[in-house]
């Protein structure tokens, strides 16, 4: 359960704004890279000090600040005080388990996004918050480890391809964006798979362990739902927002997010059904499965019972019974036990029974 519900204890009784790292510490040492370009130039570096940002606040490039490590507190605290940040917005950052939101403030816009991996080896979805600071020169991302989608956006910057150089901040915001939702995709895809898997297990062996997958499978499309579920709200307030920071050029590829947004809320909600379903199918697997058992045995029994009874009738001690006098006795009756059970087989047969 601490994948899904991560402790905040150590927030209650502070004032608003207390910087406090709520999640793991998942990197040792917190990482700034910097991407300060345009359509002619590109300066990419790694930085160890936030002072040395100082100067991009004011160029007429874009410069996009990526902070990866949250743990660091000291950090994050000074990089507000460069760039002007609430405190507010500081201490959401440091709380890995926000929910996916938009903010809209004087100078900037506050995004919060889910980033999701897919591990091969545990089979889990693997969550990482990340949050963006959308000014008019600059944007800075948050994220909580080294890794991420956003590589073929750096691959673009570098090669100078597409339009990303030639646009400006709000253009490089939605890329971040539109990488992370095209990411959800894939992770999708890994689930369908996964469904389809257990969907032939279900049905030709269902075993116990199935039902521990499902169980957990169903876990991870709840929180796979909680993620994305708050994105729609996120984009469509990007879009209909009036603020200078956004411009109309890039309101249409907001759209296409939208709709892809949509797409994986309706395919979420798909295999939600599915993975539901699932259960009922293992259910009546079992239920058929033992009912194939029964109906054996009541075969077996039905056909060993009136020999049970002819055998129980001669098994009683009495003196005088004509048929025990009676030479052929006993191959009589083995032959009247095989004809009762071939004709009581023969009829189960006809039937269809067996």
């Amino acid at each position: 359960m601490t994948r899904f519900m991560k402790k905040s204890s150590n927030k209650s009784g502070l004032p608003p704004g207390s910087l406090i790292h709520i999640g793991e510490k998942k990197t040792d040492k917190s990482t700034i890279t910097i991407f300060d370009y345009d359509k002619d130039v590109l300066e990419e570096k790694t930085i160890d000090n936030i002072s040395e940002c100082v100067n991009l606040k004011k160029t007429p490039t874009v410069s996009w600040i990526n902070i990866t490590g949250l743990h660091d507190i000291s950090v994050i605290e000074k990089i507000g005080q460069i760039f002007e940040i609430h405190p507010l917005v500081l201490e959401d950052i440091l709380y890995t388990d926000q929910r996916p939101k938009y903010d809209e403030f004087d100078k900037y816009i506050f995004i919060v996004l889910k980033m999701l991996r897919y591990d091969e080896k545990t089979e889990q979805i693997i969550t990482e918050q990340i949050s963006v600071i959308l000014t008019e020169n600059y944007v800075i991302s948050f994220q909580e480890m080294e890794g991420d989608v956003f590589n073929p956006i750096r691959d673009r910057i570098r090669g100078g391809k597409g339009r990303i150089r030639k646009l400006g901040t709000d253009y490089l915001t939605y890329s971040l964006i539109d990488a992370i939702v095209d990411n959800y995709f894939l992770i999708l895809e890994k689930v369908g798979e996964k469904i389809e898997e257990l969907e032939e297990e279900v049905i030709s062996n269902p075993r116990p362990e199935i039902v521990q997958t499902i169980h957990r499978l169903k876990r991870e499309m709840l929180f796979l739902r909680k993620s994305v579920w708050p994105l729609r709200e996120v984009i469509n307030n990007l879009q209909k927002n009036e603020s200078k920071l956004i411009k109309k050029t890039t309101i249409i590829f907001l759209r296409d997010i939208y709709d892809h947004t949509i797409q994986v809320m309706d395919t979420v909600e798909t295999y939600r059904d599915m993975i539901s379903g699932l259960l009922d199918i293992y259910m009546s697997s079992i239920s058929n499965k033992m009912n194939e058992v029964m109906k054996v045995l009541t075969i077996f029994a039905a056909i060993f019972i009136p020999l049970t009874f002819i055998a129980g009738i001669y098994g009683m001690n009495f003196d005088y019974m004509p048929e025990l006098s009676i030479p052929w006795a006993y191959p009589l009756v083995w032959a009247i036990f095989i004809g009762i059970g071939l004709t009581l087989f023969g009829y189960f047969k006809h039937k269809k029974w067996v």
